[in-house]
């Protein structure tokens, strides 16, 4: 009798347990990506301090450069689409539940802040050769969304 119980109770009871930790232990994996991720960008936004004459911090594209800070002004792009591409591809999915939506929410409003400089929109035709085809369409249309945006 006690081992008809243990199999009644016990069996379900370990599968709820397995799933409930399998479960804790993906979104504790999600949210290490995402942190990962966001000390990326945070590295980024410090590297951009570091060449603060290329202005970076600014919503308008930086004019009157001369050839290395224009060299430079790429080198920071590439890293951020390499960034950008990392984040979409890692933390980016179709149907996403609502929580990792959050997590994305910010993602896609760095993309859009950075596209709406021109300077970053215009060099996308050099950056994205080469980096993941879906990435390249979606940072294309928000290029273009924000682009509308700014004109209208």
């Amino acid at each position: 009798m006690l081992s008809m119980l243990v199999t009644i109770f016990g069996l379900p009871l370990a599968i709820f347990v397995f799933v409930f930790e399998q479960r804790k232990q993906r979104i504790n994996e999600e949210e290490e990506i995402y942190q990962m991720l966001a000390d990326g960008y945070t590295n980024f936004l410090k590297l951009s301090l570091n060449h603060s004459d290329l202005r970076l911090q600014s919503a308008n594209a930086t004019v009157d450069l001369n050839d290395e800070q224009r060299d430079r002004l790429m080198g920071m792009f590439s890293i951020l689409i390499a960034l950008f591409e990392r984040a979409y591809l890692v933390a980016h999915e179709p149907d996403m539940p609502e929580r990792k939506k959050r997590h994305w929410a910010s993602w896609e409003d760095f993309m859009r802040e950075w596209c709406r400089r021109e300077d970053f929109r215009n060099a996308l035709p050099q950056l994205l050769p080469g980096e993941d085809p879906e990435f390249a369409v979606y940072i294309h249309r928000l290029a273009q969304e924000e682009a509308a945006r700014l004109s209208s």
